[in-house]
């Protein structure tokens, strides 16, 4: 049996607009992602920081541990 973590389902993720800096265009990034291409000027859009499994996954906290996971989440 090979453990996986709970949160690595594909079913989980989540998506939200990032917009380019170049053009101003609104792109769907997903929470797995760090960078997309702009359809509308082709310019790489990419995250301000980089996706943590901490920000989507719902057992983050039990797999870091709570006082890690406060750390992470900023409170």
């Amino acid at each position: 049996m090979i453990f996986k973590c709970p949160g690595q389902d594909d079913r989980n993720l989540k998506s939200e607009n990032i917009v380019c800096s170049q053009c101003g265009y609104k792109a769907e990034i997903f929470s797995d992602e760090v960078k997309v291409k702009c359809a509308k000027c082709g310019n790489l859009i990419c995250r301000k920081r980089l996706p943590s499994c901490v920000d989507w996954c719902k057992y983050a906290k039990e797999c870091i541990g709570e006082k890690k996971w406060k750390e992470l989440k900023g409170g």
